[in-house]
């Protein structure tokens, strides 16, 4: 067959044009046409494909040249031709038209960019001019430019003529610029403007000083360095002005007003200035001190001196003047040797007799020879005879007297020796008779009466009268003490004064002494001489202290130290200066204003060296080398210059006229022409030199009268003490003048002396002698005088020392040895030395006594011989020592009889007592008389209640341990009253329901019921009106009808009707549940009688409840509140009233059906008669009526039937009734007996509960002690201990927490037993339970060698409604024990249904059964092994371990799970033990616990609180069970468990297997169990700090890597993150947020390298760190410059920085600050590492923004370790092992050093957590109860935190915490409650008394270190424990 051609369909072309023109260019036509259509299908092709190359094309040239900016790319369409190339090329020409100007633009822009303003942009393009928007930007470009070129060269120039060719003035002109350039150019010339007129000032004042004129200051306006540099000018030209003003006023004082030693004083002036000023003033000090000189010698001339001399070196005319003047004082020295020999050896050398021998002297001189003689002559006779008396008197001859004839004060002399003889006659006698009465007879208190001596025989008497004085007053005073001992009077001491035995005695007596004064001398006399006396270099020795002083000590020192060096380098550099070296600077390291002070010092010495070579020049000349006349030649000098040197030219001519007048004047004098005078003008000092040299010649004309004058009034007229009063005169006339005076002045003296001496000894007084220098007679009378005074001197001494001895220092026995005395001495000190025998045996017998009845003996008695008050005292003492032994005597025998015999009543009789001894006897009387009414009132009360009466308390009055009896008796009679009380309300409370039952049976009518019920009940109750409701049916809904009232009164308001929830009584039928009001509104409702109303006070409503249907309700109003017993007995009455209303209503209900029923027969029969009577009118109706009869027989036979089942029903209602009444009876028996073992229970379990609770107390206090003591020893911080140590150490720590279990196990028992345990029910996998216990004993099984094996019955369902705890509880313990005692064999669990079983039968019911292969149980032993602490054998627990509580403990837990446990066994054969539990739980179970039972705290304590979803959460709804190897895990530690549940969910959906912990103690358990990948940690725990828990984590090595989201309702974002949170959330969070959070956490714990940035400038700092930090799973990126830390933190992500502060592009501050504003650089942690040392603002201000801060130290890299693996949340597993013993977590520092006061009643605790808290650096304070706590703390206000026990006798922790809060100065305060009584509540109860936090027995340390750290940070809020410290501290001292 020929094949027919394919043709194209006009359809399909049409299609395919149409698909082409709207751009389709993908469609083609078929390819296999032929002919025409096939070329038009081929060219329909070719076209749609060069459409779609183009398109491609277009678009790819597009995106490279509109998207890529590869503008050299144009586009190409091979194959193409005709209109596709031109197309193409359109395209391309339009591309590179569009390229062309933008890349001249760009070119031109770069240029300018690179600073070439040369280049334009062409307007041109191969030869076409740009048009439109082109030429626009070009013109715009070009004119740019162009003004750029412009700007450019104007600043230019302007530059370049003000900063390089120095044309002020200049002004850029750059025309038409605006905008930027316009701003550029403005601020170009405001530089040039001001710089000029800075200029231009500067010059003009420098032109001014240049020129003189130092008026001129730089005024300009200016700032920066041009400010430094006015402020120099400013100051140069003030010093130079300065230094002007000084040189002329001293060029004036010295040159014009003659004003020697003045000085230029210019401060802060150096250099050339600081020279020209010491050349002035070493001039002026040269010129003054050679005047001064000059002056010094010719005024000793004046004067009459001659050992002076000019000695100053001098040149010049000054040379001449000076030589002339020694000339002078040489020719002066030669005139009165012999007269000064003479008046030497009469006056001075005592050689009476001898004659001046001055030969060739006349006039004036002879007649002064002559008198001189003549005074020595009488004076000679005078004295010898003085002599030869006072010589008697020493030799014991008182008959001579001096009879010479004198005058004046000889005369005196005379008459004073004469009187003393006659004085010393009346001594012996009284001092005879004194020494007799006092030391022979007894008579205390006599006075020696010697009149008229004085002296040393004043003293003499006195120390005689002193000595008796001073034992009368000894004695005395012993006497009055001991007759007050002996009245009883023992308030008084002896307080006199003695010494000796007399002090031994007064000890005996007194018994104590108080030292109490020995410290600071030596700190305080450092301090004097460092701090106020300004001596430097001093340095304080105190030894021996230490702490604090020491650290002051040495700070002390250090200032000293300091200020020394300081200061003395100042004073070298300022001395040197004064002294004119100017080559020393201040070299010492110095800050602040002592360094501004070494600043301007230093100036100081640098501006000293420059000027004066002219001026020293003429200087020198003038001042130095006496050049006089010559005159300074300066020339080209000016204003202050050209003055200074007029004025010294000025003061060098002055000086050389005045000068050369004195020098000719004092020649004058040197030759004896005293007629010249200096006439020259002078001032100042020379005009003083003048006036003194004017005056010298008219000094030299008074000399030889008054010389005269006086040698006649001492030689001839005997008048001592005259001198020659010369006025004017010095020199040699001074010295003629003076050894006249000075012989007069010696002879004066000597016998002025002898006379004094003499004076004296006949005044009695010893202590003087002759000293006055004398030679020959003269020293032959001293020497008489002085060995008399010596013998009398001799004799006072020894007489004062045994009367110092005796009456003063009570040494008795000492005798007076007096050697070389006879006479009347020998028998005074004869007389003293009896008396003080006499005493000394008369105090011995006093003080032997007396010390005897001190040491209790009361025999001895005194027999001293004495007379008069001695005897007086003796018998004192003696009726003291009977009075003592008869009080002894009489208390110890009503000691015996009130306290050993029992006699109460008993009475000490002590006759004769008195004082304190009567005292003593009323107190033990009252004593007996107080404990007989005591214990006669206790015995009274104690009768009285065991004969039943409960009325009677002990009311007298007691204090100490009786009155904690008397209180203790009283409360136990209260309580007793009370249970009887409680027993008569049960008494009453049954009595009046079993009336009201007996009452109630048998009632058929509700209305009698109602009313009867309403009658007897409200007068039972004291209620005055009632009403009874009864629920009836209307239209299928329940109202409350009226039945009944009591005292009722229709109100038009109420209704009798009310529905459900309407008013009161509705409510109360809904709500099923009793309403009370109280304090009822007097409008409310009233209650009235015949004689008034008023208004209730309370009103209740209650609802009558039949099976928990409401039956009725009543409500009753009083006038009195309705008490807790008739609210009880209303409850239970209205049970048995719904029990009534119930069966009435039954039996209502049935006679009801019986009237029906008779009805219904009745209107039968009556029927009946009626068809009857009309049967025969219905025979026509027969068959209707058949059929009528056939249907009224049906009805009868139904209502027959109908009928009997009432009656069948009525008989057994009546049965019922009957069962009910029975039952009624029985329940109310049963109720009564339950009540009574109920009220018995609930005392029992409260008694059982107090005693736990006590017993917990008392238990934990000492395991404290013992685990934290142990754990310490264990540590061996300090490596002492060797390792079996160590191991003894852990034994005692695992057996206090195998004691510790032990009492957990006992308190866990004793909760369940009491019922006070509540169940947290839920759905229980069993898959879940048997993996568990699988993972849990698996190895143990291993380890032992035993199979283990767990079995599951099939078809039992999934999961049971049980406790998974308390069932895992269970099982864990058959389990334990199984292992424990099976060696070989093996264990095995079974699951499966108790159907079949004899126990048990039932599909609803699984068994689990443990069987072993053991040592089996003997059937005898099986009953006792569930009882507590019972094990089978008494061997087994010793073999084996345990304490038998384990299978009591399960057995209970059964029973309430609604389970019982069974046992079957064989001895050798091993044991089965069986859980058996319902597979749904019964309606009981879970009852809720009494609130007193105590929460314990220990491990397997049960948490009892009501079943809850959040429990149900962490148990089931959590991954717990469902956790393989290589999930990640998350643990939720969140106490709401609707967001416990939402955080779950998100886990999950970010990949992640959830755990969730409600409180912290499961946290950490799950943590350290599972060890999950990250953790989300709620803040607001209920029984532990988040913060704490936080805290704990992270200073755990096994935690502290992992990354920790906190979440919190408040914004702590930078204390979470500083503590080394991961990340931070604050409540309300959304969903995407925490999301976030998960998905963050989970990348970071999926990055296996941490990245760190390090910011280090220091390059071997940076690879020392970068070595020490980097390992595999860090990543370091060291940079050097805070630019490249900031690149790389935008470049990057990382996990922790390191930032050092001294950077060298930015501070480190400010990066951090920087970092922390950028993205992600809020949580960034960064780390400061500084070397430097930071101010407290600094430290404060890096706290608020960086995360830590670690200061370059010896221990820094361990620091920075420990630091980088916190917040890189590195595991210490993946840290090398020479680091990890690093970054183990040393004590934070914020404990190191703090300040904690410890308050606890136990010793034992006090002393094992002060050990433990002083390991980690905290100084502890104790007080053992909590009034000394607090007084401790008002002693010490500088506390950090406080830890208090709550249990504490007198005030406990509560009251304690209350009133510290109450104190302003510590409502900051850290108060830690510690308790080993953890009741329910007790931590919302320290809380609230305000409490900081809450830490219970035994103390976990790790979690007191915790709460530490937390509430020291809290209180800080900066987490710096230094700032926490001082901030508190200084508020501290504040309130104080």
């Amino acid at each position: 067959m020929t094949p027919v051609s394919s043709q194209l369909e006009p359809k399909l072309l049409l299609k395919s044009l149409r698909a082409f023109r709207r751009g389709d260019f993908s469609v083609r036509l078929p390819l296999d046409l032929t002919g025409i259509d096939g070329e038009i299908a081929e060219a329909f092709n070719d076209i749609a494909e060069l459409n779609q190359g183009l398109a491609k094309e277009l678009d790819r040239v597009a995106r490279a040249v509109g998207k890529d900016g590869r503008i050299g790319e144009r586009g190409k369409l091979p194959a193409a031709t005709g209109g596709w190339v031109e197309c193409v090329d359109s395209v391309n020409s339009m591309i590179g038209d569009l390229v062309q100007p933008t890349t001249e633009v760009a070119r031109v822009i770069g240029a300018v960019a690179k600073g070439d303003l040369g280049q334009t942009m062409q307007i041109e393009i191969e030869g076409r001019p740009l048009r439109g928007e082109f030429l626009r930007i070009g013109k715009v470009v070009n004119t740019m430019v162009d003004q750029l070129n412009s700007f450019a060269s104007e600043v230019t120039r302007v530059a370049r003529e003000v900063g390089s060719e120095g044309k002020l003035g200049g002004q850029a002109q750059v025309k038409g610029v605006g905008g930027t350039w316009k701003d550029l150019t403005d601020n170009v010339n405001l530089m040039a403007a001001n710089l000029t007129g800075q200029v231009r000032n500067i010059a003009e004042v420098t032109t001014a000083v240049a020129n003189g004129d130092l008026s001129k200051k730089i005024t300009v306006d200016v700032k920066g360095e041009i400010l430094d540099l006015k402020s120099t000018f400013n100051t140069m030209v003030d010093q130079l002005n300065s230094f002007a003003s000084e040189v002329t006023r001293v060029a004036k004082e010295v040159g014009t007003e003659g004003k020697l030693g003045g000085q230029a004083q210019v401060k802060g002036v150096g250099g050339v200035w600081k020279d020209l000023t010491d050349n002035v003033n070493m001039m002026a000090e040269n010129l003054t001190g050679q005047v001064r000189n000059i002056a010094e010698v010719t005024t000793a001339v004046a004067r009459g001196d001659l050992s002076k001399k000019i000695t100053v070196d001098v040149k010049g005319e000054i040379l001449a003047l000076k030589l002339t003047i020694n000339t002078m004082v040489d020719q002066l020295n030669s005139f009165a040797s012999e007269v000064t020999r003479v008046a030497r050896e009469v006056g001075t050398e005592g050689k009476l007799g001898g004659q001046a021998q001055v030969e060739g002297v006349g006039g004036t001189w002879k007649d002064l020879t002559d008198n001189v003689n003549m005074m020595a002559a009488n004076l000679t006779g005078q004295v010898r005879n003085i002599a030869d008396v006072t010589t008697a008197v020493a030799n014991g001859d008182l008959s001579k007297k001096i009879t010479v004839d004198v005058k004046g004060e000889i005369l005196e002399l005379k008459n004073t020796i004469n009187t003393m003889v006659d004085q010393l006659n009346s001594f012996a006698s009284e001092v005879t008779r004194v020494a007799r009465e006092v030391g022979s007879e007894g008579k205390l208190g006599g006075q020696a009466q010697v009149k008229g001596v004085a002296g040393t025989w004043a003293d003499l008497t006195d120390n005689v009268n002193l000595m008796a004085e001073n034992l009368t007053g000894q004695v005395r005073n012993i006497a009055d003490v001991t007759t007050a001992v002996a009245n009883g009077d023992l308030s008084k001491k002896i307080t006199v004064d003695v010494k000796g035995e007399i002090l031994e005695l007064k000890n005996t007596i007194n018994t104590m002494v108080d030292q109490l004064n020995s410290f600071a001398s030596e700190v305080t006399r450092v301090a004097k001489e460092v701090g106020s006396e300004g001596k430097l270099g001093g340095q304080a020795r105190v030894e021996g202290v230490a702490g604090t002083w020491a650290d002051l000590t040495n700070n002390v020192n250090l200032m000293a130290e300091n200020l020394t060096g300081q200061v003395r380098n100042i004073a070298d550099v300022t001395t040197a200066v004064a002294n004119g070296d100017l080559s020393k600077k201040i070299t010492v390291d110095v800050r602040g204003e002592i360094l501004e002070l070494k600043s301007t010092i230093n100036t100081m010495v640098d501006q000293l060296n420059s000027f004066a070579s002219e001026v020293t020049r003429v200087a020198r000349e003038v001042g130095t080398e006496g050049k006089l006349g010559g005159q300074a030649e300066v020339k080209g000098v000016g204003g202050v210059w050209k003055g200074l040197t007029d004025n010294v030219n000025m003061m060098a001519a002055n000086l050389t006229g005045q000068v050369r007048n004195i020098a000719e004047v004092t020649t004058a004098v040197a030759n004896g022409d005293l007629s010249k005078k200096i006439t020259v003008a002078v001032e100042g000092e020379i005009l003083e030199l003048k006036s003194t040299i004017n005056t010298m010649v008219d000094q030299l004309n008074s000399f030889a009268s008054e010389v005269t004058r006086v040698a006649r009034e001492v030689g001839i007229e005997g008048k001592l003490g005259g001198q020659a009063q010369v006025r004017g005169v010095g020199g040699t006339w001074k010295d003629l003048t003076d050894n006249v005076n000075m012989m007069a002045a010696n002879l004066t003296g000597q016998v002025r002396n002898i006379a004094e001496v003499t004076t004296a000894v006949a005044n009695g007084d010893l202590s003087k002698k002759i000293t006055v220098d004398v030679r020959g007679e003269i020293l032959e009378l001293k020497s008489t005088i002085n060995t008399m005074v010596d013998q009398l001197n001799s004799f006072a001494s020894e007489v004062t020392r045994v009367a110092r001895e005796v009456g003063t220092e009570g040494k008795l026995g000492g005798q007076a040895q007096v050697k070389g005395v006879g006479g009347t001495w020998k028998d005074l000190t004869d007389n003293v030395n009896m008396m003080a025998a006499n005493l000394t045996g008369q105090v011995r017998g006093i003080a032997s006594v007396v010390t005897a009845v001190a040491q209790g003996d009361l025999k001895r008695k005194l027999s001293v011989d004495a007379k008069g008050e001695i005897a007086a005292l003796a018998n004192t003492v003696n009726e003291m020592i009977e009075t003592l032994a008869t009080f002894a005597d009489q208390v110890t025998n009503v000691a015996r009889e009130v306290g050993v015999e029992g006699k109460l009543g008993g009475q000490a009789r002590v006759p004769g007592a008195a004082g304190l001894w009567r005292d003593l006897t009323d107190n033990v009387n009252q004593l007996a008389a107080n404990l007989t009414t005591q214990v006669r009132a206790i015995a009274e009360v104690a009768t009285a209640v065991t004969k039943g009466d409960l009325a009677r308390s002990i009311a007298v009055e007691a204090s100490g341990e009786v009155a904690a009896l008397k209180d203790t008796i009283n409360e136990m009679i209260r309580n007793l009253r009370d249970t009887t009380l409680k027993n008569a309300e049960q008494d009453w409370l049954k009595t009046n329901l079993a009336k009201f039952t007996r009452m109630l049976q048998g009632e058929r009518d509700l209305a009698t019921v109602s009313n009867m019920i309403l009658s007897e009940i409200a007068p039972l109750v004291s209620a005055q009106r009632g009403v009874f409701y009864m629920v009836e049916d209307d239209a299928g809904e329940p109202v409350l009808d009226l039945v009944a009232s009591y005292a009722f009164t229709e109100r038009k308001n109420l209704s009798n009707r009310y529905r459900m929830r309407q008013g009161l009584v509705g409510q109360c039928a809904y709500e099923k549940k009793r309403i009370l009001l109280t304090n009822v509104p007097g409008d409310y409702v009233t209650i009235g009688s015949a004689l008034g109303e008023a208004a209730p006070l309370n009103i209740i409503v209650l609802p009558v409840l039949f099976e928990q249907e409401v039956r009725a309700v009543i409500e009753l109003a009083s006038f009195n509140r309705f008490s807790e017993t008739h609210q009880s007995f209303l409850d239970q009455l209205t049970e048995s009233i719904g029990i009534v209303l119930n069966t009435i209503a039954a039996n209502m209900r049935t006679e009801g059906l019986l009237k029906q029923s008779q009805l219904l027969t009745g209107e039968l029969q009556s029927r009946q008669e009626e068809l009857k009577k009309t049967n025969d009118r219905l025979e026509l109706q027969a068959a209707s009526l058949q059929q009528s009869e056939d249907l009224l027989k049906n009805q009868r036979e139904r209502l027959q039937q109908t009928n009997e089942e009432l009656e069948e029903k009525a008989r057994l209602l009546e049965i019922q009734k009957r069962e009910v009444e029975g039952k009624n009876r029985e329940v109310s028996v049963a109720k009564t007996a339950l009540e009574e073992k109920a009220e018995q229970l609930t005392l029992t379990s409260r008694y059982k509960s107090q005693f736990l609770a006590n017993m917990s107390h008392e238990l934990r206090t000492p395991l404290n002690s013992l685990l934290i003591l142990s754990k310490l020893l264990s540590e061996n911080r300090d490596g002492n201990l060797t390792d079996k140590q160590r191991e003894f150490a852990k034994t005692i720590n695992a057996a206090g927490t195998d004691l510790l279990s032990l009492i957990n196990d006992i308190l866990d028992l004793s909760k369940i037993e009491s019922g006070t345990v509540s169940l947290e029910i839920g759905d229980v996998a069993l898959q879940d339970l048997v993996e568990n216990l699988n993972r849990t004993f698996r190895q143990l099984a291993e380890e032992r060698h035993l199979a283990f094996e767990i079995a599951v019955e099939p078809g039992l369902p999934r999961s049971v409604r049980t406790d998974s705890k308390r069932l895992q509880q269970v099982l864990r313990n058959l389990l334990s024990n199984a292992f424990k005692f099976t060696e070989t064999g093996s264990v095995s669990l079974k699951i499966g249904s108790a159907e079949g079983t004899p126990l048990r039968a039932g599909s609803q019911w699984m068994a689990l059964s443990v069987t072993d292969t053991g040592i089996g149980i003997a059937e005898d032993k099986q009953r006792i092994i569930f009882e507590a602490f019972q094990q089978a054998d008494g061997t087994t627990s010793r073999k084996y371990g345990g304490t038998g509580l384990g299978l009591a403990i399960s057995r209970e837990i059964a029973r309430l799970l609604g389970g019982e446990i069974v046992v079957e066994s064989r001895v050798g054969a091993g044991s089965t033990f069986t859980l058996f539990l319902p597979f749904v739980p019964p309606a009981n179970t879970g009852a809720g616990r009494a609130p007193e039972m105590p929460e314990w705290s220990g491990t397997s304590a049960v948490i009892g609180r009501q079943p809850s979803g959040a429990m149900a959460l962490s148990a089931s709804a959590d991954d717990r069970h469902a956790i393989h190897t290589g999930d990640y895990i998350v643990l939720i530690v969140e106490d709401d468990a609707m967001f416990a549940s939402v955080l779950l969910e998100l886990a999950r959906e970010r990949g992640f297997k959830g755990l969730i912990a409600q409180d912290g103690a499961g946290a950490l358990s799950l943590a350290h169990r599972f060890k999950p990948h990250a953790i989300t940690l709620d803040i607001g725990l209920p029984d532990m700090d988040g913060w704490a828990l936080l805290d704990l984590l992270k200073n755990d090595p096994r935690t502290r890597h992992i990354p920790i989201h906190v979440i919190s309702v408040n914004d702590e974002k930078k204390r979470g993150l500083r503590a080394g949170a991961f990340g931070f959330l604050e409540k309300p969070v959304e969903r995407e947020g925490l999301l976030r959070a998960l998905e963050r956490s989970r990348e970071f714990i999926t990055r296996p390298v941490r990245n760190l940035l390090l910011v280090e400038d220091d390059e071997n700092q940076r690879a020392s760190m970068s070595a020490l930090l980097s390992e595999e799973d860090v990543k370091i990126f060291a940079v050097g410059t805070a630019s490249a830390a900031l690149e790389a933190l935008t470049g990057g992500r990382f996990d922790c920085a390191i930032v050092d502060l001294g950077l060298p592009d930015l501070g480190g501050s400010e990066l951090i600050e920087r970092i922390r504003a950028s993205q992600d650089g809020e949580e960034l942690p960064i780390i400061v590492y500084t070397g430097r040392e930071l101010t407290g603002a600094e430290e404060q201000h890096l706290r608020q923004t960086a995360s830590t801060i670690i200061l370059k130290d010896t221990r820094s890299s361990e620091r920075l370790l420990d630091e980088t693996a916190l917040f890189l949340h590195r595991a210490i597993s993946r840290v090398p092992v020479d680091d990890q013993i690093l970054i183990e977590r040393t004590d934070p520092a914020c404990l190191q050093g703090c300040r904690v006061i410890l308050v606890d009643d136990d010793l034992r605790n006090i002393f094992s957590l002060t050990s433990a808290l002083e390991q980690h650096g905290l100084e502890v304070l104790f007080a053992e109860n909590g009034r000394d706590g607090i007084a401790l703390l008002e002693a010490n206000p500088i506390i950090d935190a406080m830890l208090i026990d709550i249990m504490m006798p007198g005030m406990d922790g509560y009251e304690m915490i209350r009133e510290i809060r109450a104190r302003t100065a510590f409502r900051s305060l850290p108060l830690i409650a510690v308790t080993a009584k953890a009741m329910k509540g007790d931590r919302e109860k320290c809380l609230e008394a305000g409490a900081s936090d809450y830490v219970s027995k035994p103390i976990d340390m790790d979690q007191l270190l915790a709460v530490l750290r937390v509430q020291l940070e809290r209180r800080s809020g900066t987490g710096n424990g230094a700032a926490v410290r001082e901030g508190a501290h200084e508020s501290a001292r504040t309130a104080q």
